[in-house]
């Protein structure tokens, strides 16, 4: 977005028009655009406030009710900080006893948002204009908040900044995709990470698929899952590293659920009575064996991020199957065991197995009435089918 397209949306016209509109409905977007043209309001006006009632509704999946009253970009909304995850990062620097924290590269706002909420003082830098603009009618409410246009970096070297802490969200994406490399992000890793001779307290919201030896070893690398995705990896440093390590954030159903630990091999057993599946922030975190150890599991396989026990397990940290039956894996026997269970509905889930779920399930052929999963997985080098039936496992 330009600058000029920020103004118009954030001109008090569009903002009333916005207000006055119903909710947002694909179906009859162009319909009460005409409508609303036909009406007398200026075409520019109706265009901009017809795309941000399309990015609020969309943006209600990370903002909740919060969204009704904030301003996106299409590719601000796809990188900014669900709110669920924003306020925890909020209540690291309240717990750690910071008033005061300046966000380096804010976007539209989402974790100021959370800061100020918390009662901190934000400093929020944007060196995107059009950004900076909607940054700063997101955080209107809040008179401790402020945003700058600037380059934090270049602000940070040529003089001090008024903030106790800082928080960084690096831009991992450019018009040609991801960035894989930390040193391509904006700013680099590295950079970022040296800012720590000044400013030793600081959050830093990276990509999950960070690679463990790119976390420096005097940190807190904690994974974030919400509601089964991995959306981020913190990497904390100072006060705000609550422990030296790997952590896993489980974020669930409105509950949140930690495992902290060392990433090592865990134990591995044979196929018992119930498999599970660990979250993907413990996978991630590399926390399945010592995850694995403390339920009382064992690792299907060494290389496998699958677990097995004879009994039901009461954790937040996976999900379970109770094993139903196990056949060496070939597309027709499965499709025969599948048959004369009358499985019509099948949720596959694979690991270790070149195979695509969704080319297989048709082959299948399903009938019937009743549901199943079917794991497909490698061990000990041979291909297995698992028939399992899910069972609930309380967030305890």
């Amino acid at each position: 977005m330009e600058a000029d397209a920020a103004r118009l949306a954030t001109s008090p016209a569009a903002l009333a028009l916005l207000a006055s509109m119903p909710p947002y409905d694909p179906a009859h977007a162009l319909t009460l655009a005409s409508q609303l043209r036909s009406g007398g309001a200026d075409p520019a006006v109706v265009a901009a406030a017809m795309t941000q009632a399309r990015l609020r509704a969309a943006a209600a999946s990370k903002f909740g009710p919060f969204a009704d009253g904030m301003l996106f970009t299409q590719d601000g909304l796809e990188q900014a900080t669900r709110l669920a995850v924003a306020a925890h990062h909020a209540k690291r620097y309240l717990d750690a006893g910071f008033g005061s924290v300046a966000d380096l590269t804010c976007g539209l706002g989402a974790d100021s948002m959370a800061f100020a909420s918390l009662g901190l003082s934000v400093l929020a830098f944007e060196r995107d204009e059009a950004t900076a603009l909607l940054a700063d009618h997101n955080l209107r409410h809040w008179d401790d908040a402020r945003v700058v246009h600037a380059d934090a970096m270049a602000t940070l070297a040529s003089g001090h900044i008024d903030a106790e802490a800082l928080f960084v969200d690096p831009a991992r994406r450019d018009g040609r995709g991801r960035r894989h490399d930390p040193r391509d992000y904006s700013p680099p890793l590295d950079d970022i990470l040296d800012l720590r001779s000044t400013w030793p307290d600081m959050g830093i919201k990276l990509s999950p698929a960070l690679p463990h030896s790119a976390v420096p070893p005097d940190t807190e690398a904690q994974w974030v899952s919400m509601d089964g995705d991995v959306v981020e990896m913190g990497l904390w440093t100072g006060r705000l590293a609550r422990t030296r390590g790997h952590s896993a954030l489980v974020l669930r159903g409105g509950s949140s659920h930690l495992f902290e630990g060392e990433p090592l091999p865990g134990e591995v057993g044979p196929l018992g009575a119930y498999v599970y599946e660990p979250d993907g922030a413990v996978i991630r975190s590399g926390l399945v064996g010592p995850m694995a150890a403390t339920v009382g599991a064992t690792l299907i396989d060494p290389h496998i991020a699958y677990l097995t026990c004879d009994a039901p397990l009461s954790t937040p940290f996976a999900t379970g199957f109770r094993v139903v039956e196990t056949l060496p894996y070939s597309e027709k026997r499965l499709a025969s065991a599948l048959a004369a269970r009358g499985i019509g509905t099948l949720e596959i889930k694979k690991r270790g197995m070149d195979i695509d779920p969704a080319a297989l399930r048709p082959r299948l052929k399903l009938k019937g009435d009743t549901s199943a999963t079917v794991i497909l997985i490698r061990v000990d080098g041979a291909r297995l089918a698992i028939i399992a039936e899910r069972v609930e496992s309380p967030n305890a």
